[in-house]
Protein backbone atom coordinates (compact mmCIF):
# COMPACT_ATOMS: atom_id res chain seq x y z
CA UNK A 1 0.00 0.00 0.00
CA UNK A 2 1.32 3.15 -1.14
CA UNK A 3 1.53 6.42 1.46
CA UNK A 4 -0.80 8.10 0.11
CA UNK A 5 -3.32 5.10 0.38
CA UNK A 6 -2.52 4.97 3.85
CA UNK A 7 -4.04 8.07 4.65
CA UNK A 8 -6.21 7.58 7.79
CA UNK A 9 -8.66 9.96 9.46
CA UNK A 10 -8.26 10.46 13.33
CA UNK A 11 -10.64 10.38 16.03
CA UNK A 12 -11.75 14.25 15.09
CA UNK A 13 -12.60 13.46 11.54
CA UNK A 14 -8.97 14.97 9.86
CA UNK A 15 -6.82 12.92 7.77
CA UNK A 16 -4.47 11.81 9.31
CA UNK A 17 -0.83 11.64 7.13
CA UNK A 18 1.20 8.97 8.21
CA UNK A 19 4.59 9.88 9.47
CA UNK A 20 6.57 8.58 6.65
CA UNK A 21 4.83 11.08 4.04
CA UNK A 22 6.44 13.74 5.91
CA UNK A 23 9.67 13.30 4.10
CA UNK A 24 11.37 15.29 1.78
CA UNK A 25 9.55 16.73 -1.45
CA UNK A 26 5.95 16.05 -0.14
CA UNK A 27 4.37 19.01 2.12
CA UNK A 28 1.72 17.46 4.06
CA UNK A 29 -0.01 20.51 4.54
CA UNK A 30 -0.85 20.80 0.57
CA UNK A 31 -1.82 17.07 1.36
CA UNK A 32 -4.35 18.18 3.96
CA UNK A 33 -5.63 21.26 2.63
CA UNK A 34 -6.17 19.43 -0.28
CA UNK A 35 -8.49 16.68 1.50
CA UNK A 36 -10.01 19.49 3.86
CA UNK A 37 -11.19 21.66 0.86
CA UNK A 38 -12.57 18.44 -1.19
CA UNK A 39 -14.29 17.18 2.11
CA UNK A 40 -16.07 20.81 2.64
CA UNK A 41 -16.74 21.17 -1.20
CA UNK A 42 -18.44 17.18 -0.76
CA UNK A 43 -16.42 16.03 -3.16
CA UNK A 44 -15.32 12.20 -3.09
CA UNK A 45 -11.54 11.18 -3.62
CA UNK A 46 -12.11 9.58 -6.51
CA UNK A 47 -14.89 8.61 -8.90
CA UNK A 48 -15.84 11.22 -11.27
CA UNK A 49 -15.02 14.65 -10.53
CA UNK A 50 -12.97 13.27 -7.66
CA UNK A 51 -9.81 14.78 -6.01
CA UNK A 52 -7.92 12.48 -7.50
CA UNK A 53 -9.34 13.06 -11.27
CA UNK A 54 -8.97 16.66 -10.67
CA UNK A 55 -5.27 16.53 -9.90
CA UNK A 56 -4.20 13.95 -12.58
CA UNK A 57 -5.96 17.15 -14.72
CA UNK A 58 -4.61 19.96 -13.70
CA UNK A 59 -0.97 17.60 -13.99
CA UNK A 60 -1.68 16.68 -17.78
CA UNK A 61 -3.01 19.91 -18.58
CA UNK A 62 0.15 22.29 -17.21
CA UNK A 63 2.36 19.16 -18.88
CA UNK A 64 0.57 19.72 -22.31
CA UNK A 65 1.59 23.79 -21.98
CA UNK A 66 4.57 23.16 -20.98
CA UNK A 67 5.58 21.13 -23.83
CA UNK A 68 3.74 23.39 -26.17
CA UNK A 69 6.18 26.27 -24.38
CA UNK A 70 9.14 24.08 -25.31
CA UNK A 71 8.18 23.64 -28.41
CA UNK A 72 7.93 26.89 -29.50
CA UNK A 73 10.35 28.71 -27.55
CA UNK A 74 8.51 30.85 -25.23
CA UNK A 75 5.42 30.41 -22.87
CA UNK A 76 1.89 30.85 -23.12
CA UNK A 77 0.59 34.66 -22.97
CA UNK A 78 4.00 35.99 -23.93
CA UNK A 79 4.36 37.78 -27.67
CA UNK A 80 6.26 35.33 -30.10
CA UNK A 81 10.22 36.27 -30.42
CA UNK A 82 11.15 38.33 -33.26
CA UNK A 83 11.31 35.77 -36.50
CA UNK A 84 8.56 33.07 -34.75
CA UNK A 85 7.60 31.67 -38.24
CA UNK A 86 4.96 29.50 -35.90
CA UNK A 87 2.69 30.19 -32.93
CA UNK A 88 0.39 28.96 -30.43
CA UNK A 89 -3.25 28.47 -32.46
CA UNK A 90 -6.28 27.49 -29.94
CA UNK A 91 -6.91 23.81 -28.44
CA UNK A 92 -8.38 20.85 -29.43
CA UNK A 93 -10.47 18.95 -26.54
CA UNK A 94 -9.77 15.68 -25.85
CA UNK A 95 -10.90 13.22 -23.21
CA UNK A 96 -8.16 10.42 -22.15
CA UNK A 97 -9.38 7.42 -19.50
CA UNK A 98 -7.59 7.22 -16.47
CA UNK A 99 -7.53 4.58 -13.21
CA UNK A 100 -9.73 7.11 -11.54
CA UNK A 101 -11.95 8.26 -14.86
CA UNK A 102 -11.99 10.44 -17.64
CA UNK A 103 -9.85 13.01 -17.94
CA UNK A 104 -11.19 16.06 -20.16
CA UNK A 105 -7.80 18.12 -21.39
CA UNK A 106 -7.70 21.48 -24.08
CA UNK A 107 -4.71 19.71 -26.18
CA UNK A 108 -3.19 23.29 -27.53
CA UNK A 109 -2.31 23.44 -30.78
CA UNK A 110 0.39 25.41 -33.20
CA UNK A 111 -0.28 26.65 -36.81
CA UNK A 112 2.66 24.64 -38.52
CA UNK A 113 0.45 21.80 -37.07
CA UNK A 114 4.31 20.35 -35.94
CA UNK A 115 3.41 19.80 -32.05
CA UNK A 116 3.44 16.64 -31.02
CA UNK A 117 2.60 15.96 -27.41
CA UNK A 118 4.62 13.72 -25.49
CA UNK A 119 2.97 13.04 -22.12
CA UNK A 120 -0.64 12.45 -24.10
CA UNK A 121 0.52 11.77 -27.38
CA UNK A 122 -2.13 11.81 -30.56
CA UNK A 123 -4.15 9.59 -30.70
CA UNK A 124 -4.16 7.78 -27.56
CA UNK A 125 -7.38 7.41 -25.67
CA UNK A 126 -6.08 5.50 -22.61
CA UNK A 127 -3.33 7.07 -20.39
CA UNK A 128 -1.93 3.10 -18.26
CA UNK A 129 -0.61 3.71 -14.94
CA UNK A 130 -0.53 7.50 -14.69
CA UNK A 131 -2.23 8.00 -11.60
CA UNK A 132 0.49 6.05 -9.91
CA UNK A 133 3.18 7.46 -11.94
CA UNK A 134 1.63 11.18 -10.60
CA UNK A 135 1.47 9.86 -6.76
CA UNK A 136 4.90 8.08 -6.93
CA UNK A 137 6.39 11.49 -8.09
CA UNK A 138 4.72 13.30 -5.42
CA UNK A 139 4.87 10.93 -2.61
CA UNK A 140 8.58 10.31 -3.21
CA UNK A 141 10.17 13.95 -3.80
CA UNK A 142 11.81 13.45 -6.96
CA UNK A 143 14.61 15.57 -8.17
CA UNK A 144 13.88 16.12 -12.45
CA UNK A 145 16.13 13.58 -13.60
CA UNK A 146 14.54 10.85 -11.44
CA UNK A 147 11.11 12.51 -12.55
CA UNK A 148 12.69 12.45 -16.30
CA UNK A 149 13.91 8.50 -16.15
CA UNK A 150 10.78 7.52 -14.61
CA UNK A 151 8.54 9.03 -17.42
CA UNK A 152 11.31 7.58 -20.12
CA UNK A 153 10.88 3.63 -18.32
CA UNK A 154 7.13 3.84 -17.77
CA UNK A 155 5.94 6.05 -20.44
CA UNK A 156 8.34 5.70 -23.08
CA UNK A 157 8.89 9.56 -23.35
CA UNK A 158 11.61 11.23 -23.59
CA UNK A 159 11.79 14.97 -21.90
CA UNK A 160 14.04 17.55 -20.84
CA UNK A 161 14.65 18.18 -17.00
CA UNK A 162 13.57 21.57 -17.97
CA UNK A 163 10.13 20.53 -19.00
CA UNK A 164 9.97 18.49 -15.86
CA UNK A 165 10.86 21.42 -13.54
CA UNK A 166 8.48 23.53 -15.73
CA UNK A 167 5.79 20.66 -14.61
CA UNK A 168 6.24 19.90 -11.47
CA UNK A 169 6.70 23.56 -10.57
Amino acid sequence: MSELESVAEDSAGQAAVPAAASGAGLDVRIVRELIERARAEGVSLVGEGGLLQQVIRTVLQTALEAEMAEHLGYEGGQIPPAGADNQRNGTSAKTVRTEVGPVRLRVPRDRAGSFAPRIVPKQARRLEGFDEAIISLCAKGLTTGQIQAHLAEIYDVEVSRDLVSRVTD
